[in-house]
């Protein structure tokens, strides 16, 4: 299920210039990603040329990480200009900066989430004593995975203690030791919840969408560096639009989509997702410029509570004005920041 909005071709003008909002033209665009199904946009956007396309002559270079905590070092760092990335990540990164790190500028994905286990584990009471997988400590399924765990009753700690044991693992190796019987189960995300059951097994104990209104919760959104935006905002501005040309596209042309994901997979992993692993991978994610933003509250506090991150304010989390922009130019409805930003 995808939403998004209408293609920068039905009309809508090019962005304004960098000098007409105060900045100047960016030389390159660095952009982190991960080989998830959950980060479709991004994948596709490459992949048509979508991306490279709406930066014009700024140059589109990319990198592709694991997790969220790995990207937002890298942000940190200089390494790279932004992200799609999982929300909890993208609060503790602003949180530990006091505001000056990066925003959200855009939702990606909602959904594609959840918690798979082994044959014998069929419910909570089934949980205790067993090793469960997460793609990195602090990430967004990592803290998912330890609130449950907690609603269920169950202790855990960041050193892998408690009654059930978490052990933030590497996607692809989840898979194998799950495989070779070393774990019992995980919370991922797309399409590795889809790995786990169809060449592993695996079966879903939770599905995350069961535990939000109306099944609702961000799983992705594009998240860019302040001084970049400061210094590039066109860029930003262009950046913002071939990723909306990319949520256009999924939803517009599922088929395709599909191929160019897939070929993007390959292109990142050196293996493409068998057919029916990808076919049930996006049945389970809604793509969306919306981030969701009226849950971050109730993210942060799941990330605080899981000890994963620091408690602090998110005012100014989301500058959503140019994704508005982008999208009152295109005729479609603005999203909201929820009070935690611009819009």
């Amino acid at each position: 299920m995808m939403t998004g909005c209408a293609s920068s071709a039905a009309g809508a003008p090019p962005a304004e210039s960098d000098e007409a909002l105060g900045g100047t033209p960016a030389e390159e665009l660095r952009l982190g990603y991960f080989a998830n199904v959950t980060h479709a946009p991004a994948l596709v956007g490459l992949q048509e040329g979508l991306l490279q396309d709406a930066l014009g002559d700024t140059k589109l270079s990319t990198e592709v990480f694991n997790a969220g905590p790995a990207a937002v070092e890298a942000l940190s760092a200089g390494a790279i200009d932004a992200a799609y990335i999982g929300p909890n990540p993208a609060i503790n990164t602003f949180v530990k900066s006091g505001g000056e790190s990066a925003v959200v500028v855009s939702g990606v994905a909602s959904g594609g989430a959840a918690l798979v286990v082994a044959d014998g584990i069929d419910d909570p009471a089934d949980l205790e004593g067993t090793t469960l997988a997460s793609p990195q400590l602090g990430n967004t399924q990592d803290v998912a995975l330890r609130t449950w765990l907690a609603d269920e009753g169950y202790t855990t700690d960041t050193q892998g203690g408690g009654d059930v044991h978490v052990t933030p693992t590497e996607n692809s190796q989840t898979l194998t030791l799950f495989q070779q019987g070393d774990l019992d189960g995980a919370w991922l995300p797309e399409p590795w919840v889809s790995r786990l059951i169809i060449d592993g097994g695996a079966h879903v104990l939770v599905d995350e969408a069961d535990l939000w209104d109306d099944g609702d919760f961000p799983t992705t959104v594009l998240l860019v560096s302040k001084q970049f935006l400061a210094d590039h905002p066109a860029t930003v501005e262009a950046l913002v639009e071939g990723h909306a040309d990319a949520v256009q596209f999924i939803e517009d042309e599922p088929e395709q989509a599909a191929e160019d994901i897939n070929a993007q997979l390959e292109a990142d992993t050196g293996k493409p997702l068998g057919d029916e692993v990808l076919a049930r991978s996006l049945e389970h994610v809604r793509f969306t410029v919306d981030p969701v933003a009226d849950t971050f509250e109730e993210v942060l506090a799941n990330g605080v509570a899981a000890g994963t991150a620091k408690d602090g304010s998110i005012d100014g989390l989301f500058d959503l004005a140019i994704l508005n922009r982008v999208l009152e130019a295109r005729g479609e409805e603005p999203v909201s920041a929820a009070g935690l930003g611009t819009e």
